[in-house]
């Protein structure tokens, strides 16, 4: 609507439309994205980009040389130590993924099922532990596992040895422990709202068609809880390969992971662009792995169908 008087431009009032461009909706959206995408682009992407950028120079000692090279790349790759590190971190991170989502399902598929009215109660218990320090935690592991801990005493009580143990701490098996436990409940949750959205209709159905509680789990409840599964192994594979207080704490020399290396040359050998490329070389296998994961578990839903 507008107003105009005689012999002057028409004048536009309230309510007057706007312009098509501004009413888009793709406009309005990203008006809308705008600031978290510039936040997360900022604190996310442009720190990446700088890793990066690091890797493709050299350092001595404080004095960063910016040509251009791919020598910290072929150093991260062919060096037995760093191949030997990588290799270590990603067995213990897909052990670590696939125990803590065995360990983790049963619990979520019990508190869903089962848990009634009292689910809320359960998944608070479940975080209690979770309260305390990682650190903390942690260290537990390390009286528990050690040469005079409890799991020593308990079995030299039993009568089960005769003497403490040492292969209980400072090797691999006891990072996969300490961060099993340290992931549960991060895996455990995932899992627990996938199998709340499975339709229990479903499940009754295939009961009255003649399955038994095995098959009617294998062909209804387990493919329909899948995204949960692929959830709770991502989140636990991906941090764990870049976990280096763990190791330094329970793993010992036998139990050093390729993040104890990135940090040691990030810090006291002050070579910053080996540990930028020995950091994007793990940053891009692990995306690779986490992509042939859910490629495998996807493949196995089909399968289960």
């Amino acid at each position: 609507m507008t107003v105009a008087a005689e012999g002057s431009p028409p004048l536009r009032v309230a309510g007057a439309r706007r312009s098509p461009l501004l009413q888009s909706e793709a406009v309005q959206g990203f008006a809308l994205i705008s600031p978290t995408f510039l936040y997360a682009l900022i604190l996310l992407v442009l720190p990446i980009l700088v890793v990066i950028a690091h890797s493709f120079w050299t350092q001595d000692y404080l004095t960063i040389d910016h040509t251009f090279t791919l020598e910290n790349y072929r150093i991260a790759l062919t060096e037995p130590i760093y191949r030997d590190l990588l290799w270590r971190s990603l067995y213990i991170s897909l052990t670590v993924s696939a125990l803590t989502v065995i360990l983790a399902y049963p619990i979520a598929y019990f508190i869903s099922f089962h848990g009634g009215r009292h689910k809320s109660l359960w998944l608070f218990l479940i975080t209690i532990p979770f309260w305390t320090s990682y650190l903390l935690r942690v260290m537990s592991w390390k009286v528990i596992l050690g040469y005079n801990g409890v799991l020593n005493s308990g079995l030299i009580g039993l009568g089960i040895i005769h003497e403490p143990s040492t292969a209980l701490l400072y090797n691999s098996s006891a990072v996969i422990i300490t961060l099993t436990h340290a992931w549960a409940t991060f895996a455990i949750l995932p899992i627990f709202v996938s199998l709340e959205k499975v339709d229990r209709t479903l499940v009754e159905a295939a009961t009255d068609l003649g399955d038994g509680p095995l098959r009617s789990f294998l062909r209804v409840t387990l493919p329909l809880s899948a995204p949960g599964v692929i959830s709770a192994a991502l989140i636990v594979m991906i941090p764990t390969v870049g976990d280096y207080v763990t190791p330094k704490l329970v793993g010992g020399k036998d139990g050093v992971m390729i993040a104890n290396a990135i940090q040691a040359q990030f810090g006291k050998a002050s070579n910053w662009p080996l540990g930028a490329a020995l950091s994007v070389t793990t940053m891009v296998i692990v995306s690779l792995m986490a992509g042939a994961t859910v490629l495998v578990i996807r493949a196995i839903q089909r399968l289960a169908r």
